[in-house]
Parts: C-alpha cells; structure tokens; sequence
C-alpha cells in the first residue's frame, strides 16, 4: 500500500478528496524512486486509484516492471465535502461547528456534503480483498491510492474502530510503503507501516 506523490495541496497541507491535484517535481521524483525500488521487490501485479495523482505515482511503476496498469474507481479518496480545498484553520473559520465535531470523531461526525467514512472503508477493504484474491498464490501486489482511504481500510481489516483511524494510523507518508498480507480466509496482518523508501543511488 503506498500513498500517491506530493501534490502541489501538501506544501499548504489542503484536504485533497476527489480533486484531482497534480504531482509536485518531488511527487514525480518520488514516483521515480519508487519504480526503482520496485524492481527488486517482487511485485506481480500494479493497481491504482482512477485519480491523477495516483496514476501519475503508479504509472512509473508499472513501466518500470513491465507490467499492465489495472486502476479501480473504488481506491478514489475520501469526499471531504466542504472541507474539500480547505487547510485546517481555513474549516475551523469557514465550518467552526462542523470541524470542531469531526476532530472529535470523524466517522460519526464527517464533513458536510462528505462521504460516509464507514462507506469508504467498505469499498476499500472490499478492492483490497478482490485485489489480494485475483493475485498469483505467491503475488505481491502493489496499491496506489491516497491517505485517508488507506487509513480507514486498515482500521476495517484489522477490527479497529473507525472513529480512531486519524490517532491510530496519524499519518501516512508520501510513497511511503505499508504492507499487509491477506492470508487464505481473509485474515489480515500488518507487516509493517509507514516505512520510507529506501535512499536510491
């Protein structure tokens, strides 16, 4: 599981849900250095969330190992509604109640015109699971998609409340590697989270 590159919203720390928001130069050198790791690490299969973005962070990647490029609609960010856009102090200005109640618990108390949480980590953990079914027995695959998505379908998968994804899993780095391995019965267990990339020459 890795987050897409840095986009041009990170810099100013933006919510980014279904915008579609183009790679910064370190995005794309990012993306770069992720195909180079991925050439030794076994990596069967490539899938990516339909956003730009992700597809931009994928795409290097699977031209790098030569294989196809499978995107699925139901990897896409999280709506944040009227948070869409938005930094942080710009909601508690804008939207003061309705940020105030979604630090509390985002689930419960999502923003205005937003997706559900909880849809959203239904969908996830639904690809993820089609994603490790469709793979060779010994395939690794490689999914590219965005921060909240990942953080919500980990809570999903790993039987932890929603409502704690942003304090469990507080942050998930730009292509950095997570992974998680699906084993026969659906069970799943966390390798390891959050990890950097290994420095390329």
């Amino acid at each position: 599981m890795v987050r897409h590159g840095e986009t041009i919203w990170h810099e100013e720390n933006r919510y980014a849900g279904l915008s579609d928001i183009a790679l910064t130069a370190k995005g794309a050198s990012q993306a770069d250095q992720l195909a180079h790791w991925a050439l030794t690490a076994g990596i069967t299969a490539v899938w990516t969330s339909t956003l730009s973005r992700a597809r931009a962070t994928a795409l290097p990647v699977a031209k790098a190992l030569a294989l196809p490029l499978h995107t699925d609609e139901r990897l896409i960010e999280l709506d944040f509604g009227q948070g869409e856009g938005l930094t942080s102090t710009e909601m508690s200005q804008n939207i003061p109640e309705a940020y105030a109640a979604f630090r509390v618990d985002p689930v419960l108390n999502f923003l205005p015109g937003g997706e559900n949480p909880a849809h959203a980590a239904e969908r996830a953990a639904a690809t993820l699971y089609a994603i490790a079914k469709s793979a060779d027995a010994d395939g690794c695959s490689l999914v590219v998609a965005h921060s909240t998505l990942f953080r919500l379908a980990l809570c999903k998968m790993l039987g932890i409340p929603l409502s704690q994804y942003r304090t469990v899993f507080p942050r998930f780095d730009n292509c950095s590697l997570t992974e998680i391995e699906i084993a026969p019965g659906g069970i799943v267990s966390l390798l390891f989270f959050n990890v950097p990339l290994p420095i390329m020459p």
